[in-house]
């Protein structure tokens, strides 16, 4: 399981990095990196931010149902 778990945070990194504010109706501004801010994407997907960067992270269980429909969502 640990190893699917790092998978799952190196995808929703990469798919965060892609992500433009514009396309899931936030305003476009100045950036240091690339794509959205975890507070976004975590706000966007109704949980906490620290949940999401355990996921990110691999330091957390398995994901929600209700995380994984709203993310199939954003990341269509």
């Amino acid at each position: 399981m640990d190893g699917r778990l790092r998978e799952l945070g190196a995808f929703l990194r990469d798919r965060r990095s892609r992500l433009e504010p514009t396309a899931v109706g936030l305003p476009a501004q100045a950036r240091k990196t690339a794509g959205l801010r975890r507070e976004e994407l975590a706000d966007l997907a109704g949980i906490s931010v620290g949940y999401y960067v355990r996921l990110e992270q691999a330091a957390a269980g398995r994901p929600r149902r209700a995380s994984w429909t709203r993310w199939h969502g954003l990341y269509g």
